[in-house]
């Protein structure tokens, strides 16, 4: 609802005012009297004033002068001005000083009543503006959040991109590491009081302790924190090229990570067990530091309070090693996986398991292989929308069967049960990705509607070509992109006759129109008639 405050030395047209406009009706809630502008600045430092309402002669002050120093303070409050001297200079300084109305007393009704009228209709259009900017501030900042963490998820599962694409993804995403910095893992698992929380408690209490970590480890480190794939944090902690060497010095980076540790206990009254890796260069080796660090925290079992250096146990054995190194080899499992090639799958999971044959393998070998098929079969479950666990339940979670990470044999049988579940399970990352460039369009579409408006600048933002994207939109909605952008003008241009006192070349105008005469065509062929006959 609008406020408005009255001001004028003679109290008298103020109380006439309050009294006989039908505030309500205009959507006024509240309307305020001032006898001088000192009154005035009072009221408004107290309340949220919208229009300014000022008689120009006062002897304390002009209502110019009121009017410049309300422009200072409060930038966003409208203003009319009501004087009973009609000399032009008061009405030039008002023009520059951007007062929306000027009007002579003794004031008329029904012209302040339409003044007014434009004014508050201005003010809500303003405020619809701004709500959707702000709406569409907190949808870009929540879609960054769920991208960045999707992102931390396949960097760490091994997924191979692009340079050129994870620099652009990781500006968009507003992620502080950057390619080629100096970057060490903390694989970060919560202890017994956490575990014992409900699943929203917990992530909000994950989402807590990356917040911590990235004060802990602020100055010179980057910090990016996200879920794991697997159970507990990751968190990349990274130093710029040419930073001071004294920072990658382990006793600096064990007395930060304690007190990360300290803080967490201090602040959300739990342990944490974290597992740091040696340092590497950023992102080519973040999925390595990955699997050692889950297979440190494997071997280990870490208590709950535990740091624990990875370059600090001892070497893995070469055997074991060279034996898994297929696995790993381009083109990945999850790359095959996600482009469908079945086959390519299979055969690699062949020449892996081959590879093993006849190796005296250690339980921890074992559990690598696992994890590094598990975690390319749930990415890829993942993007087809497909859960994971209905599948098959047992050999997701290997406290069902104990035995797989006891025979290669076995858990090949099972791989390869997957990969054939895989395939026959319906894809739904297709028509999802659809459905949100659908959504985005239109809320691209609905919110500028101005000249620069077009099937070409929207398909630039979403980043597609214009012809694939007016295929997709089509297919998905029935109407052509064009046509929809069409529809949105005209509909804008319906509400613009009806609820604003704009003219006909300024809604043109406003509408990315260049030509009036061509405007009133587009809209006679929608409505049968030219906008001059709808608004009469």
């Amino acid at each position: 609802m609008i406020e408005i405050l009255l001001v004028d030395d003679e109290s008298y047209v103020t109380e006439s005012l309050a009294k006989t406009i039908p505030w309500q009706e205009l959507g006024v809630s509240h309307v305020y009297q001032a006898a001088s502008p000192s009154e005035a600045i009072a009221i408004m430092e107290e309340q949220g004033i919208d229009i300014l309402v000022t008689d120009i002669r006062m002897p304390e002050m002009s209502g110019l002068q009121l009017i410049e120093t309300v422009r200072e303070r409060w930038p966003n409050i409208r203003y009319m001005l009501l004087t009973g001297h009609s000399d032009f200079d008061y009405a030039k300084k008002a023009i520059q000083l951007q007062a929306l109305d000027y009007l002579l007393k003794p004031v008329n009704d029904a012209a302040f009543i339409d003044s007014l009228t434009t004014m508050i209709e201005g003010l809500k259009e303003e405020w619809e503006k701004a709500d959707k900017y702000h709406k569409l501030v907190y949808t870009m900042k929540s879609d960054n959040s769920v991208l960045r963490q999707n992102l931390l998820g396949e960097l760490l599962l091994g997924k191979q991109l692009p340079l050129a694409s994870t620099k652009e993804k990781l500006l968009q995403y507003e992620v502080k590491v950057q390619p080629d910095d100096s970057a060490m893992l903390m694989s970060v698992q919560l202890g017994r009081y956490f575990m014992g929380m409900d699943e929203n408690s917990v992530k909000l209490m994950e989402y807590a302790i990356g917040n911590i970590a990235e004060e802990v480890f602020a100055g010179p480190y980057r910090v990016w924190h996200g879920k794991a794939p697997h159970e507990g944090l990751a968190i990349v902690v990274s130093a710029p090229p040419g930073i001071d060497s004294s920072v990658f010095r382990k006793e600096i980076i064990r007395s930060l990570a304690r007190q990360f540790q300290e803080k967490v206990g201090a602040f959300l009254k739990g342990d944490i067990a974290l597992a740091l890796s040696s340092w590497f260069t950023f992102p080519g080796e973040l999925a390595g530091a990955y699997r050692s660090a889950l297979s440190a925290v494997y071997r280990t079992q870490q208590s709950d309070n535990s740091i624990l250096f990875l370059d600090e146990l001892e070497e893995r054995s070469t055997m074991g090693v060279k034996a898994i190194e297929e696995l790993y080899k381009p083109p990945t499992l999850i790359h095959l996986l996600e482009s469908g090639q079945w086959g390519a799958s299979r055969d690699k999971l062949a020449s892996l398991f081959g590879s093993l044959h006849g190796r005296a393998l250690s339980k921890e070998q074992l559990y690598e292989v696992f994890l590094s098929i598990t975690n390319a079969f749930l990415y890829v479950a993942h993007k087809q929308g497909t859960d994971i666990y209905q599948l098959d339940p047992s050999g997701m979670d290997i406290m069902f069967d104990r035995g797989m990470m006891g025979s290669a044999e076995k858990l090949q049988e099972w791989s390869d049960g997957m990969i054939a579940r895989l395939e026959t399970e319906p894809s739904e990352s297709d028509n999802y990705n659809k459905k949100h460039v659908i959504k985005q369009v239109q809320e691209l579409v609905t919110g500028e509607l101005g000249a620069e408006t077009s099937v070409k600048t929207i398909a630039d933002k979403v980043y597609l070509h214009p012809v694939y994207l007016s295929k997709i939109y089509k297919a998905e909605t029935g109407e052509s992109l064009g046509d929809y952008i069409i529809r949105m003008r005209m509909e804008r241009a319906v509400y613009l006759l009806k609820s604003t006192n704009k003219k006909i070349y300024e809604i043109t105008t406003e509408l990315g129109y260049q030509n009036p005469q061509y405007f009133s065509k587009i809209f006679r062929k929608y409505y049968g008639m030219t906008p001059n006959e709808y608004r009469d």
